[in-house]
């Protein structure tokens, strides 16, 4: 029955948090966002002391049954061992393969290590490595880098059908990457842990994962555990061979309760009755012996592998004027400062909070936000306007957040709130150039920072330019993005560190 019940809430979570990062509508956040936000990290970095309370008191209820339920990246570890374990044996027939789980002792060195490694880079601000890490982030980030492009060519697909019987039920969207270093880390990411958890299962969540480590510390002290009964056990071997954490040694009667994720496996392939999930009993002999162990492990020890890239081509619709010319795409300016979302307050702040888990990114309506390709900040989200540009009606990066990188913000608090400022070009300025009128800067600014002037005062009948009033500006990139200069616009905005209230 606990196997049950905790593969059911595993796949609910597991779906529901994978269609919040497929999903391109707005519509899965309003009513699932939640489930981005009782991540453990992501609470931990946004203060949810609410979250957190209940997720350490649950371990040490019930012990590791996080990792099992609600941490997306292990559950898809466990899908992929399900696939390994109920593939036809034909298929390895000429292949020498060992059993898919068996008992290992613990790396200690090695988890404590990259858990140190892990807490001295969030306290130097080296956000990249912090991202790279984060169980929840890294699910994230492959799906939105190697799922989704999958997930939109079919809904396109979907889209031209019912387009072809005047449907409108589904509507294209476009396919692009958005950071080459991002999809190639995704990449690599995924195929790691496909490699590790096809070997021998749960292998990341109990060797690196920081977050599994971090419950570790909990789960050896959980209320409710799984134990032996020495003299029911007739050591026939099944639980250590369908324990994915292979934490069961059967031969000692032992389990190590820091990488046990309560999956319930041993329980059922038991026949003799000896395991069983219930308050410790404080006098079995093989306790003893685990809490002798554990005593040992109580103080905090100080302490990519597969490189396999795969080329996805992104949709390349060609942009047309009338049918008449091609348009030419814009290249992305070179700012001083990058742009960070309002409501991320500063750079730093992003920089310290964001894990780095594409959220944000996959919910942008408007193609603004992409990961950095910045090393300090790699995958974490900055923004560029030349696909579309921030719209002040819109808040929805703000409201998905949950690390608390991005604070929610209100529409009437967004207009008010000076990310950046305009910045014009002379020489990419069409009226200057080519000697037309345009105003297209002026006309789309929701701020009403910007006035067309002429370029010499003293020729009122001359080309007329813009100019930015960088007190009202708020760095929305309406200018930017409409700018019919090309491929590099005739003002673009520069960001701020820390963001203004006018």
């Amino acid at each position: 029955m606990l196997r049950k019940i905790r593969t059911v809430l595993a796949i609910i979570v597991f779906t529901l948090i994978t269609l919040l990062l497929l999903d391109f509508s707005g519509t899965m956040y309003r009513i699932f966002g939640w489930l981005a936000k009782i991540q453990f990290l992501p609470a931990l970095l946004a203060l949810n002391v609410g979250v957190v309370a209940a997720l350490v008191l649950l371990t040490l209820l019930l012990g590791r049954i996080y990792c099992s339920i609600v941490c997306p990246l292990g559950v898809m570890q466990d899908v992929i061992g399900w696939i390994r374990k109920h593939l036809p044996k034909k298929l390895f027939k000429h292949v020498k393969t060992k059993n898919l789980y068996s008992y290992s002792k613990e790396k200690r060195w090695l988890r404590y290590n990259v858990l140190a490694l892990f807490v001295i880079s969030f306290v130097a601000g080296i956000g990249s490595f912090v991202a790279l890490l984060a169980p929840y982030s890294s699910y994230g980030r492959i799906v939105m880098n190697l799922f989704r492009p999958i997930y939109e060519w079919g809904n396109n697909l979907l889209a031209n059908i019912a387009e072809h019987y005047d449907s409108y039920a589904f509507y294209s969207v476009e396919t692009w990457m958005r950071s080459v270093p991002t999809f190639v880390i995704a990449t690599i990411t995924f195929a790691t842990l496909l490699v590790l958890a096809w070997r021998n299962g749960r292998t990341y969540c109990n060797t690196i994962c920081p977050v599994g480590t971090m419950l570790s510390f909990l789960s050896r002290f959980s209320l409710l555990r799984i134990h032996f009964d020495s003299e029911k056990c007739r050591n026939c071997s099944k639980c250590s061979k369908n324990c994915k954490s292979n934490c069961i040694d059967y031969k000692t009667h032992t389990v190590d309760y820091s990488r046990c994720i309560v999956c319930g496996n041993c329980l059922d392939e038991c026949q003799f009755g000896a395991l069983s999930y219930d308050i410790l009993r404080l006098h079995s002999p093989a306790r003893k012996k685990q809490d002798s162990v554990d005593e040992g492990r109580r103080a905090f020890l100080t302490g990519l592998t597969i490189a396999t890239a795969t080329a996805v081509l992104a949709q390349d619709k060609k942009k047309v004027d009338g049918g008449l010319a091609a348009i030419e795409d814009k290249v992305v300016p070179t700012r001083n400062t990058p742009l960070t979302p309002p409501g991320s307050l500063s750079a730093s702040n992003m920089a310290r909070r964001c894990t780095g888990c594409q959220l944000c990114v996959s919910e942008c309506p408007n193609d603004v936000l992409r990961p950095s390709t910045d090393l300090l900040t790699l995958m974490q989200p900055t923004m560029s306007y030349e696909r579309g540009y921030c719209r002040p009606e819109c808040t929805r990066c703000s409201q998905v957040c949950p690390s608390g990188a991005i604070q929610p913000v209100q529409r009437e608090d967004k207009s008010s709130t000076q990310i950046g400022h305009a910045v014009w070009i002379k020489k990419n300025c069409i009226p200057v150039t080519d000697g037309v009128e345009c105003g297209n800067c002026e006309r789309h600014c929701p701020a009403g920072a910007i006035q067309m002037v002429p370029l010499d005062a003293d020729d009122p009948l001359g080309p007329y330019i813009p100019a930015v009033n960088e007190a009202v500006c708020i760095g929305c990139g309406a200018c930017e993005n409409l700018c019919p200069a090309r491929p590099f616009s005739a003002i673009y905005v520069e960001g701020h560190e820390v963001h203004r209230t006018i």
